[in-house]
C-alpha cells in the first residue's frame, strides 16, 4: 500500500479514538506521521506501537505557541508538512453530567468546548497553512488539511449545544479555508469529515459501564439505517482518501459517515456524535 508514500502528516488527537487510527492507516500507506495529543503517556505509546515512521510530540492544540513549536519541527527535521488532520475534539460530558442545553449551559462550559472544537481547528489551519506554503518542490505550497467535525455539525443537538454549534462553525471555516487557498494560488485542500455514531472513547461518559450499555448502545443507533455504530477504522480510510493524491479535485467538501442516518429521519435528540 503506498498511497501516501513521502509524504509527511501531522494527527491531533491522536493517542485514542479516530485520531489513533488515522494514524495507523497513514503508515500503512507509506506515510511518516507526527502523532500529537495532551495524553502524553498514551500517545507515546500508539507511536511507539507503529515503528519508525511515527513520532509523538505534545501539543495542546488551543495554544498557538504549540502549533508554533510543532509545525517547526516538522519543517526542520522532516522537511515537509503534507497533510494536517485536525481531530481533536471534546464534547464537554468528559468530567461528568454538565448541562449543556442552549438554556442552562454556562459560559464556562460553552467557552471550554469551542476553544479545542473550534479555535483548536482554526489554528491548526492557520499553521498547516503556513508551514504548507513552504514545502520542497511547489511554486506556492500543496497540501491536504483534513478536519474532523461531526454529523452534529449538520443538525441541531438539543443537549449538546455548545458541541454542535462548534461542528457547525468547522464545516463552513473548512469552506473558507479552501476558498481562500484557492484564491491565494495555493494547491492546498482543506475538506471536513462528519462522522455519526463512532465507537470511540468520546462515547463512554453517556455509555458508562455494566450489564445495560449494550442496551443504550442500541438506544443510540435505533434510528441509524445500516442499525450499528461505526469505526475509527473506517473513518480513517475517508481520511487517507482526502490526503492522497486521489482527492486532488476535493475541495472545500463535505464528507458523510453516519450509516444512513441523514438520509432519513432525524437521529436521537440530545446525542453528541463522534
Amino acid at each position: 500500500m503506498n498511497r501516501l508514500n513521502g509524504k509527511v502528516a501531522l494527527v491531533t488527537g491522536a493517542a485514542q479514538g479516530i485520531g489513533a487510527a488515522t494514524a495507523r492507516a497513514f503508515i500503512a500507506e507509506g506515510a511518516t506521521v507526527v502523532l500529537t495529543d495532551i495524553r502524553h503517556v498514551q500517545g507515546r505509546t500508539h507511536a511507539a506501537s507503529l515503528g519508525a515512521p511515527a513520532r509523538y510530540e505534545p501539543l495542546d492544540v488551543r495554544e498557538a505557541g504549540d502549533w508554533q513549536r510543532v509545525t517547526r519541527q516538522a519543517l526542520e527535521e522532516l522537511e515537509r508538512l503534507d497533510v494536517v488532520v485536525n481531530n481533536a475534539g471534546i464534547t464537554g460530558f468528559e468530567d461528568g453530567p454538565v448541562a449543556h442545553d442552549p438554556e442552562h449551559a454556562t459560559l464556562e462550559a460553552w467557552r471550554a468546548v469551542l476553544a479545542t472544537n473550534l479555535e483548536g481547528v482554526f489554528l491548526g489551519c492557520q499553521h498547516a497553512i503556513r508551514a504548507m506554503r513552504s514545502n520542497p518542490g511547489t511554486a506556492k505550497g500543496s497540501g491536504s488539511i483534513v478536519n474532523i467535525s461531526s454529523r452534529s455539525g449538520l443538525v441541531g443537538i438539543p443537549l449538546a449545544a455548545a458541541y454542535a454549534a462548534s461542528k457547525a462553525a468547522v464545516r463552513n471555516h473548512s469552506k473558507s479555508v479552501a476558498l481562500y487557498c484557492a484564491q491565494q494560488g495555493l494547491r492546498i485542500r482543506c475538506n471536513s469529515v462528519h462522522p455519526a455514531a463512532i465507537m470511540t472513547p468520546m462515547w463512554d461518559a453517556m455509555l458508562g459501564d455494566g450489564p445495560r450499555r449494550p442496551e443504550r448502545e442500541a438506544a443510540l443507533v435505533r434510528d441509524t439505517p445500516i442499525g450499528r455504530f461505526g469505526t475509527p477504522d473506517e473513518v480513517a480510510q475517508m481520511v487517507v482518501y482526502l490526503a492522497s493524491d486521489e482527492s486532488a479535485y476535493t475541495t472545500g467538501a463535505e464528507l458523510v459517515l453516519d450509516g444512513g442516518l441523514l438520509a432519513g429521519s432525524a437521529a436521537v435528540p440530545g446525542a453528541a456524535d463522534a
